[in-house]
């Protein structure tokens, strides 16, 4: 009787875990949806208000296109089972979901299949929502969402399974918790691509120099970062994949503590770069600490997850200024804190990281060797993969709007409609 007691018992701790687990896991997938409103507040501040209703616009179809195609082909490519022993670069489960007998168990995972679709498929949309930002305000709208459908149902979960699919980067001990590299950074090597092939918008730079052409609301901007950043939450600590009481909780604190450290670090080199309070250098400092402590927020210490947002904030602006040197043009500053971010919080791992922690099943995670690799063949296939879709559209249907357009702005030619009535 009393064994029969026990076991009852414990059946019922696990069930409850089950049910914790999949419950923080569907909250996370929620928290990562409202960064799709975060990207759109910050990236509607920073561009000029006759171009509003087109960003708005984009934001919209990138979260359904992300959901559409992740559910058709992304997910079963991200995860497609590769065979053991094999070389793990590229494998398809099939179209659509197919969930297993055990795919409403605990025999699955600490979640149901459906809420690891879920969570997985609202990141799919984010790679191309740091594009959208990037080639605002002179890219011509089908055209932008032929590329996003392409990138997110292709691009991104190819990469994507190389780690988190359990890929050949990931058998070779590359480390990316919860997506410097795999998200940010693939968003940040695709808005690369595009800005190169568009241009700089009309007045960028002139003969005098560098331009600004400041985005029209500072307010919405900021409600856009503030939105981000909570959503991160969801984002960093539902990486963790359970709701493990003690790592969850510090994910938050490192992940809080960088951001805060990035607003830091951008206020300071900002102000020795250019003399100024700079709001739009400090909202993208927070950015940056955020994207920065992705990679390594389960294994990186506190002290570790400040110095890591620190020096992501140092180099917003200095990474600004190099891209503006090379005539760049990037409104929001998505290339300067997903792709340069990125790729400093995917390094830190290898700097920061807890080498214990990082020793998983006898393999040695988050080398400085193995970052790089990981870093330099994403953004190889990545920046490829981009650069020769967006030249195709562009050789067959035009990329860049006309110069009246422009002009006129993206709201009234692409939408007749504008965002404000006065």
């Amino acid at each position: 009787m009393q064994e029969t007691i026990q076991t009852t018992d414990a059946l019922s701790a696990e069930s409850v875990k089950f049910m914790v687990d999949n419950l923080w896991i569907l909250v996370a997938a929620a928290l990562v949806f409202i960064m799709h409103l975060g990207f759109s507040m910050l990236e509607a501040g920073f561009v000029q208000k006759k171009n509003v209703v087109n960003i708005l616009f984009k934001n919209v179809m990138i979260i359904a296109i992300g959901l559409l195609t992740y559910w058709i082909m992304g997910f079963n490519l991200m995860y497609p089972g590769f065979a053991e022993g094999s070389s793990g670069f590229f494998g398809f489960a099939g179209f659509g979901l197919t969930p297993g007998p055990d795919d409403m168990t605990a025999a699955y995972a600490d979640y149901t299949y459906w809420s690891d679709f879920i969570f997985q498929a609202m990141f799919a949309a984010t790679c191309c929502t740091i594009v959208s930002g990037a080639v605002a305000e002179r890219i011509k709208l089908i055209p932008f969402l032929l590329f996003s459908l392409l990138f997110v149902a292709i691009s991104y979960p190819i990469t994507g399974a190389w780690k988190w699919g359990g890929g050949w980067l990931h058998a070779n001990g590359f480390y990316d918790f919860a997506g410097s590299t795999l998200v940010h950074s693939v968003g940040g090597w695709g808005a690369l691509a595009g800005i190169i092939l568009l241009g700089a918008r009309r007045g960028k730079y002139t003969d005098k120099g560098m331009k600004p052409i400041p985005g029209h609301s500072m307010p919405l901007a900021a409600i856009g970062v503030f939105l981000l950043w909570f959503g991160w939450y969801g984002f960093n600590g539902g990486s963790v994949l359970s709701a493990d009481p003690e790592l969850v909780s510090k994910v938050f604190v490192t992940t809080s503590l960088a951001s805060a450290a990035g607003i830091i670090g951008s206020l300071i080199m900002s102000f020795i770069l250019f003399k100024s309070y700079d709001i739009s250098m400090v909202l993208n400092g927070a950015l940056g600490g955020l994207v920065g402590i992705t990679a390594g927020a389960d294994v990186i210490s506190v002290p570790g997850s400040v110095l890591v947002g620190l020096i992501a904030g140092f180099i917003i602006p200095l990474a600004v200024s190099f891209f503006d040197k090379l005539k760049l043009d990037d409104p929001v500053g998505a290339t300067s804190v997903h792709l340069v971010c990125g790729i400093w919080g995917t390094l830190a791992v290898a700097i920061f990281g807890n080498k214990e922690a990082l020793l998983i099943d006898g393999t040695q995670y988050g080398t400085f060797g193995a970052q790089l690799l990981g870093i330099a063949a994403i953004a190889v296939f990545t920046f490829v993969f981009a650069f020769v879709v967006f030249f195709i559209i562009k050789a067959i249907f035009g990329l860049r709007v006309d110069e009246q357009e422009e002009i006129t702005g993206l709201d009234i030619g692409e939408h007749q409609m504008s965002a404000y009535s006065l």
